[in-house]
């Protein structure tokens, strides 16, 4: 019997690489066109998302945030991502996580409808809910609704504090126009499971709001791993696990894990080797 080559599985390769996991039913219906303005992309996977052309896309902090909560919460069945956006931070961690339930929230109507779209392209519907509103209203969740993870990558600055861009999904994500890193922890904190975790990404050099922000939540950052995004730089950004403190046994509540540094690209402008093999382990070409 020969071994399978390249030409037996018909779309599933892209340059030499084999695509892991699910086929995409929207792959293959037709239904959804792909609308003026829009385009639509590889995420993980068979996986895609649709996004505007000239709006907001999805970047390596969603790749990053996915992958690091996805991770050290790989067990969870109910996960809950605020402030979801088009849905880059929640698609891959379904993807990665197959048989988890979801929750997003988003406010920006632009935002769900595309999301909502790349949802139904995914074949996701029956485990993915998307909610239009701001996270931080009381309603938008039920009262007992709690997850075993909570994802988050908040805006970085306050409103104003800099140039805005010319698309207000780039303002929104960018600047902080519905809350702030200590509403992403406040919120977490109210939703997160016994032993629950919670990751978000937050920029280097705030590292000491972020810290304020989980402490008066009552999280503690038991990890956190710096992200230098070309190798020689200091680290730009850094990604947090946080769980509640009550949760923790007392000696470890002010105790964080600083990782090794993750290397985005080397100094010769190149994806870095560890970088290219987390983008695999989120089904995304190296």
């Amino acid at each position: 019997m020969r071994a399978p080559t390249p030409s037996d599985y018909s779309g599933s390769f892209f340059k030499g690489w084999a695509k892991p996991g699910p086929a995409a039913p929207g792959a293959s219906a037709g239904a959804l066109e792909i609308g003026a303005g829009e385009t639509l992309d590889a995420i993980s996977g068979h996986f895609r998302i649709f996004q505007l052309r000239k709006g907001h896309r999805f970047s390596t902090d969603d790749v990053l945030t996915a992958w690091y909560g996805t991770s050290w919460c790989p067990s969870a069945a109910t996960v809950l991502d605020l402030g979801s956006g088009i849905g880059s931070v929640g698609m891959i961690a379904a993807w990665r996580l197959a048989g988890a339930r979801f929750v997003t929230i988003e406010a920006q109507e632009e935002s769900v409808r595309l999301a909502k779209k790349s949802a139904r392209y995914n074949g996701l519907e029956d485990r993915y809910e998307i909610r239009q509103g701001d996270f931080r209203n009381p309603d938008i969740l039920c009262a007992d609704e709690r997850f075993d993870l909570v994802l988050g990558s908040p805006p970085y600055f306050p409103s104003g504090s800099g140039l805005s861009g010319d698309h207000p999904q780039k303002i929104a994500c960018r600047f902080e126009m519905r809350g702030d890193i200590s509403d992403y922890c406040a919120v977490a904190a109210e939703r997160l499971t016994l032993g629950g975790f919670f990751a978000c990404i937050f920029p280097s050099a705030q590292l000491d709001r972020a810290a304020t922000a989980a402490q008066k939540a009552g999280l503690s950052i038991i990890r956190r791993r710096p992200v230098i995004l070309r190798e020689g730089n200091e680290p730009l950004l850094c990604l947090f696990g946080l769980m509640l403190a009550g949760h923790l046994p007392e000696s470890f509540r002010a105790q964080t894990w600083v990782e090794p540094p993750l290397i985005i690209r080397n100094q010769h402008g190149e994806i870095h080797p560890e970088y290219a093999a987390l983008k695999l382990a989120v089904g995304f070409p190296p």
